[in-house]
């Protein structure tokens, strides 16, 4: 994260997507002073400690400080910790630029394109097949296509990932003459992420999850879900009460890992291709930081140390 947030700034003017990005600070709210593993407020010292050692700017706040912040907040809420250099974006706006600046410096973009198998020679990848082309690979491959990662490994490698999918629940509510979130909010107790999107409305998310839906083949939001995170939201912030939820999605998917972290690393058997997946819901905030240290890797040929964390290694016994 501290290496995502000199570069969002710095990215989004290079793509021409200034306009999709808003540094608006993080707000991780409390309702209770103490809250078994997680710790509650008396914990937030601690973790505000630890983000800051990592340079993750961090100050812990009480109540009244959030409500100089954010006025429309409950009550209840008896502190926060502020990271004031966490922002918004627009993901499909940055990602069509990234994808226009991508191709201006070369790359070749294909949609719609899903990998059925990959070519090898002994530990090396030598090309990548879709449906309709193969694509020689000289270098490196990254396989950065999340949920679709696992099974392609176990498919080509033989190699089964501690993985595994879920289907996120994203709601919008209805237009607004005043949005009362100003932050990017998440909270401590309660499955809850807010934050300002366009045409002035609230986005609600941060745990609820939707459910495959056989028939329709993908994953759907649940009516009784979807108002459980609406009453979260109106909990939090008492002005949203009245404000419909207009939309919900649980479609997209997300694959996870046992301990949240996602995998970044190399694999037996494919010794030049990059794996990425189970990014637990930390993909887009680290993005650009883990583009920039692929990229290294990829040229260098020797793993970033800030990379070493997200090996598989660590979801391995001991010899």
């Amino acid at each position: 994260m501290e290496v995502a947030y000199d570069l969002w700034p710095q990215v989004s003017r290079e793509i021409d997507a200034e306009d999709a990005y808003e540094r608006t600070g993080h707000l991780l709210l409390y309702e209770n002073e103490t809250g078994g593993l997680q710790g509650g407020f008396e914990s937030a010292r601690a973790r505000a400690n630890v983000q800051n050692e990592f340079g993750v700017e961090t100050e812990v706040l009480d109540g009244d400080e959030v409500r100089e912040m954010e006025p429309g907040v409950s009550e209840d809420v008896i502190g926060a910790l502020h990271c004031p250099n966490d922002g918004i974006a627009d993901h499909a706006t940055i990602t069509r630029s990234l994808a226009r600046a991508a191709e201006a410096h070369g790359a070749t973009v294909r949609e719609n394109a899903p990998v059925r198998g990959l070519e090898r020679d002994g530990s090396r990848v030598t090309a990548v097949r879709t449906a309709d082309e193969r694509f020689a690979v000289d270098q490196t491959v990254f396989l950065l296509s999340n949920t679709h990662v696992p099974q392609l490994v176990e498919d080509e490698l033989d190699i089964s990932l501690p993985v595994w999918n879920m289907y996120p629940q994203v709601s919008a509510t209805e237009p607004m003459d005043e949005v009362p979130v100003n932050h990017l909010i998440g909270h401590d107790s309660r499955r809850l992420a807010l934050k300002e999107i366009s045409e002035s409305r609230v986005m609600i998310s941060g745990g609820w999850r939707g459910e495959w839906d056989e028939d329709a083949q993908q994953g759907i939001a649940l009516e009784e879900r979807v108002d459980g995170n609406a009453a979260d939201a109106r909990a939090v912030f008492p002005d949203l009460t009245g404000i419909e939820v207009e939309r919900s999605d649980a479609s997209r998917r997300e694959s996870v890992t046992v301990d949240h972290v996602p995998i970044i690393d190399t694999l037996p058997g494919a010794d030049n291709m990059i794996v990425g997946t189970g990014w637990s819901g930390h993909g887009f905030a680290i993005s650009l930081a883990i583009n920039r240290l692929l990229s290294r890797w990829a040229i260098d040929g020797t793993r970033p140390s800030r990379l070493s964390p997200f090996s598989l290694e660590r979801l391995r016994r001991p010899e």
